[in-house]
């Protein structure tokens, strides 16, 4: 597909007008808090007994929150940019794809300029950046590890889409979960100054919920990106091929916490709190594949995420209150 859009937004279908407040929250995808939730893993880890927790660890907590919220946006908008500018987007939210809402790709929708989706990013991304560093300079504990996480989220995060491409060059699905386990991994460390295996696995499983809703949109948008490139698996392999990939994710997840409690690092009763996302997984799996309906599976997808991080947080709480050995 050639590239339309150097001297402007060339909308498929003109749609009513919004205001650019709206329009910019769009872009930044604030309707999706999902990635945010890292912050509510990582309290439920640090803050019992209530008597030790440190007014700085709820300054760095609330400074790196801030940060991940901006961070994300600017990764979002350049990635919308960028989808924009190779058509993938026009071709994954046109008129043959009535499921995609075009208003949530202000780029498309005409609502929005790429030059000010390009300033929206980089505003964000200063921003971001600052509040990180704000974040690190209050924080109790400053060991190097968590210096060095927070520096390759901020710098990969803007390679996602842009730049570099990251996400163009077959790294896509390891990159949403290392995405999940930095954002949860890096406040923790600054709370605790400690690493924690059992909070990486937390990390991980966390991971999993971005994970799986790009695994399923990858599936529906796989004409789209393939037309431009974008090696995701979806694009590599058979539908079947596709198919079992999903599954085995989807396997992994639940093995990922099997594991953990059989070695002990994490609770012997972990895996059986988990169950309820191993079912809910398990079931939009076979919407996607067994009923064919994958965006119904994709949207499944962030309830899964939701019950599972209230999983984790109600880990963490009986693991710090000594009401589960």
């Amino acid at each position: 597909m050639t590239n339309r859009t150097e001297a402007g937004p060339r909308p498929i279908d003109r749609v009513r007008p919004e205001s650019k407040i709206r329009s910019y929250a769009r872009l930044g995808k604030l309707d999706v808090y999902d990635y945010y939730l890292s912050i509510a893993v990582v309290l439920s880890a640090v803050i019992p007994p209530v008597a030790r927790f440190e007014p700085a660890t709820a300054w760095m907590l609330a400074a790196f929150l801030l940060g991940e919220i901006l961070v994300m946006m600017a990764l979002v908008a350049l990635d919308d940019v960028t989808g924009f500018r190779d058509g993938s987007d026009l071709a994954n939210y046109g008129p043959d794809n009535p499921l995609r809402k075009k208003l949530r790709k202000p780029l498309v929708a005409g609502t929005l300029t790429p030059g000010e989706a390009l300033g929206f990013a980089w505003l964000t991304a200063a921003a971001g950046a600052v509040l990180w560093g704000a974040a690190m300079a209050v924080a109790p504990h400053r060991p190097t590890w968590t210096a060095v996480v927070i520096a390759a989220l901020f710098v990969i995060s803007l390679q996602y889409s842009y730049g570099i491409k990251i996400s163009y060059h077959g790294f896509q699905e390891a990159f949403l979960v290392a995405l999940g386990v930095a954002l949860v991994m890096a406040p923790y460390g600054l709370a605790t100054g400690q690493f924690s295996a059992f909070v990486l696995v937390q990390g991980l499983l966390f991971g999993f919920g971005p994970l799986m809703f790009g695994v399923y949109s990858n599936t529906n948008d796989v004409e789209g990106d393939r037309s431009v490139g974008r090696p995701t698996v979806a694009c590599l392999v058979s539908p079947k091929g596709n198919a079992l990939f999903i599954g085995a994710l989807s396997a992994a997840e639940f093995l990922l916490g099997a594991v953990s409690s059989a070695t002990g690092i994490a609770p012997f009763w972990f895996v059986l709190l988990m169950l309820p996302a191993t079912a809910l997984r398990t079931k939009q799996y076979l919407t996607g594949f067994r009923q064919g309906d994958i965006m119904r599976a994709r949207k499944l997808g962030f309830a899964v995420h939701r019950v599972s991080v209230a999983l984790l947080i109600a880990a963490n709480l009986l693991v710090g209150s000594g009401g589960a050995a």
